[in-house]
């Protein structure tokens, strides 16, 4: 009993200090990860600025989640950057991960595209940074600002296909990156607007996208982002 009583007084504490978002707020969001897309088009792929543009919207990104957080202390939960249901997402997205690695490997097989090397490793442990970025920005900022917009009713399967219409087209032209971004980001809204996680997405998004870069496209991400500066 005292248990319950003193989570429901911490619940009701930090409801006491959530600050209501405006939509004037959340629709400059959706503006600043629609740019954000738009510049993957200018500085990656015209100007195959790769890395430079990664490491800006990196730090650019950052220091908005800085910013917010200094003025709202609850925003960060709120987003999804949390630790207290990993446990729950972990169970919802297990089956997707291991069902989507053999898929890739047999897609892999078939293509003649495998072609894993030791680059694998250090895009492994560095992809899951860009993989929370990416993941904050389109299902965190896009998804979760259609859905809380006031006085906007959008059904939420709606709201799940434009975000994956969005994130598959900042791939094009790539067909295999497209389809495999439009699929992901299908099961990562369900995923979001159910528990939010940005971690575990971010996670599991750079560590499929490391193996379907190595499977099925058929690339190596990590010589013509990295290696080019050697």
């Amino acid at each position: 009993m005292r248990q319950r009583l003193t989570k429901y007084l911490s619940d009701f504490s930090d409801l006491k200090l959530i600050r209501p978002i405006s939509n004037r707020v959340r629709l400059i969001e959706i503006i600043g990860v629609v740019l954000t897309g738009v510049g993957k088009f200018i500085f990656m792929d015209y100007l195959n600025w790769r890395l430079p543009f990664v490491i800006v919207a990196i730090l650019t990104w950052s220091s908005y989640v800085m910013y917010r957080y200094k003025k709202d202390k609850n925003v960060l939960k709120d987003w999804g950057f949390r630790l207290d249901n990993t446990h729950k997402v972990l169970k919802l997205m297990l089956p997707f991960v291991l069902v989507a690695i053999i898929a890739f490997l047999v897609v892999g097989y078939l293509r003649g595209t495998i072609n894993v090397t030791w680059h694998i490793i250090p895009l492994l442990i560095t992809y899951p940074l860009w993989g929370c970025i990416q993941q904050f920005l389109t299902i965190g900022l896009l998804a979760g600002n259609l859905k809380e917009l006031k006085g906007v009713e959008i059904n939420t399967f709606l709201i799940i296909l434009l975000t994956a219409i969005f994130f598959s087209s900042v791939h094009y032209p790539n067909p295999w990156l497209m389809l495999g971004t439009f699929i992901l980001a299908l099961f990562y809204g369900y995923v979001y607007l159910k528990s939010k996680n940005i971690y575990m997405l971010g996670l599991f998004h750079g560590w499929l996208g490391a193996l379907f870069y190595y499977t099925v496209v058929g690339q190596d991400p990590f010589a013509d982002v990295f290696l080019k500066y050697f």
